[in-house]
């Protein structure tokens, strides 16, 4: 069995994306964070880890199972 695809990530968003490029607020809304200390469990597919790279600064990651 593949436990690749069994990774997910804990994404928490941790900063405002106030005073930040459109496209970082829709990624944001993309991953489904819109206010801080939220979080969200998404599978760690490539698209979803160079949406989290683009807004590194904004949130926190933790690898879950």
């Amino acid at each position: 069995m593949n436990t690749s695809k069994n990774k997910k990530l804990l994404v928490t968003q941790i900063r405002s994306p106030i005073g930040r490029p459109a496209d970082q607020r829709a990624t944001l809304v993309g991953l489904g964070l819109n206010k801080i200390r939220r979080s969200k469990e998404l599978d760690d597919t490539p698209s979803i880890r160079g949406m989290v790279n683009k807004v590194a600064h904004l949130v926190k990651v933790k690898e879950v199972g």
